[in-house]
This record gives C-alpha cells, sequence and structure tokens, in this order.
C-alpha cells in the first residue's frame, strides 16, 4: 500500500487531499496542530489514516512524530497561513514574523524531518500559491513567503534529481476554505476544495512541476507576470483602488 504524508489536514486543501488518497487505497499520515480536528478526521477516515499532532515550528515533536514512519511514497507540505499588512507604512513586523514561521520555516522542519523518509522514485509537493506570480497589495507577508516556497521547490527539484525524488510547487489560485473565507475582496474564479484535490492529485500522478489551477486563472496571473514592473505596478494600482 502506498503512503503519503500530508501536513495542514484540519481543514481546507489538506483535509480533502486526505480523504481522497484514502479512497483511492492509499496509507494517509494526517498532520495538524488541532488534535479534536485530527481525531474528528481519523474517524470518518478509517483505518487508513493514521494523525499526527504537532506544531509546525516545534521541530522536537515533529521529528519525533517522524519516527512512526518507516517510508514514503509522497510528502505533501501544504500547512500555511495567510495574514495581510493593511497599513504599510506602519509594517507589522510581527505579523510578518508569524506568516513567514508557518509558511517557510515550518516547511524547513518539515523537509528535515520527513524528506529522508521519501522513498527511491517517491515524491515531494510543496504548496505555494499564484500569488507568488505578481506583487498583489497587502500580500508583503503571505506573496513573500509563497514567493520563497517557489524558489526553495526549484533548488529542491535539481538537487533531488539524483537520489530519485520527484518535485512538484503547487500553486492554487483562489479555492473555497476557512483560510479564504476570511477575505474582505472579491476572488474571482474560486473553486471548490473537492476540484483543488482532484487538480492537485492529477497533477501530482502526472510527476508535473507546476501544478498550477484554475488554469485559466493561472495563466491569466503568468502572462501578467510578463508585463515591464512599471506596467504592473500601475495596473495593481488601480485594482486596489
Amino acid at each position: 500500500m502506498k503512503q503519503v504524508l500530508i501536513t495542514g489536514t484540519t481543514s481546507g486543501i489538506g483535509k480533502q487531499l486526505a480523504l481522497d488518497y484514502i479512497k483511492q487505497g492509499w496509507l494517509v499520515w494526517a498532520c495538524g496542530r488541532n488534535e479534536a480536528a485530527l481525531t474528528e478526521l481519523k474517524q470518518q477516515a478509517g483505518e487508513h489514516l493514521h494523525a499526527l499532532c504537532f506544531d509546525l515550528n516545534d521541530s522536537a515533536a515533529m521529528a519525533q512524530a517522524a519516527k512512526k514512519i518507516t517510508a514514503l511514497d509522497l510528502v505533501i507540505l501544504n500547512a500555511g497561513t495567510c495574514e495581510y499588512i493593511d497599513d504599510p507604512k506602519h509594517f507589522d513586523g510581527a505579523l510578518f514574523e508569524r506568516v513567514i514561521n508557518a509558511n517557510l520555516v515550518g516547511l524547513g522542519y518539515c523537509l528535515e524531518s520527513f524528506l529522508p523518509l521519501i522513498k527511491h522514485d517517491g515524491k515531494l509537493a510543496l504548496m505555494g500559491s499564484s500569488a507568488s506570480y505578481v506583487a498583489l497589495p497587502r500580500a508583503e507577508a503571505y506573496g513573500a513567503s509563497k514567493a520563497a516556497v517557489s524558489y526553495l521547490a526549484r533548488t529542491l527539484a535539481i538537487d533531488l534529481k539524483p537520489q530519485g525524488i520527484k518535485v512538484s510547487l503547487i500553486s492554487p489560485g483562489f479555492v473555497k476554505t476557512p483560510l479564504t473565507a476570511k477575505n474582505d475582496f472579491p476572488m474571482p474564479m474560486r473553486i471548490e476544495v473537492t476540484e483543488a484535490s482532484q487538480a492537485i492529485m492529477q497533477g501530482l500522478a502526472r510527476n508535473q512541476f507546476d501544478v498550477h489551477f484554475p488554469k485559466k486563472f493561472t495563466f491569466i496571473l503568468k502572462t501578467l507576470a510578463l508585463l515591464p514592473e512599471f506596467c504592473w505596478q500601475k495596473l495593481a494600482s488601480r485594482i486596489q483602488k
């Protein structure tokens, strides 16, 4: 039986991925910091799901959890957070630190603990964001963290290739999750979490490096990213208003 480890499985995309991989006959190691939510997921999923409870920035707890696993076919590092900078002139350093720690530093601890468990010919997937394609208003912290994840995935794809590990970067658009439910702005082409899960699973099954969706939305952003920076800044300023 193939085994996948997924972080951030207590809600949203991570939870849906856990349920969908179980439907396909995988054994799922479901990770999160909300013990009650993990227990509920375990009851829903049954014997093919093992819950691992730890905080992303607790490297000791993560290392202890990794000892329960012998080998993995796939690791999906999905957990993260999003907060916005509302007053850039009075920059919120504490907010910036929270986002960077959750989306980037915690990712490093995950790699330290779980990357050695991936089999030869196994796969590693990092959750980025289509927000990293272009600079977006209020996204100084979130966008910076996801741009770093993108770079990290690209370097790992090079360095892990000799060890037979394929790397993918997942870059979603807007997905209906508890995290995006907090957004106070329009979210064009937002999709259901079931659609996001299927897009991710299909992309990983095809060994795609760049797994992005919904395609119409992400292609628009990729095209806008080709504009000269001064053109995009002018356009983004109009969007902000």
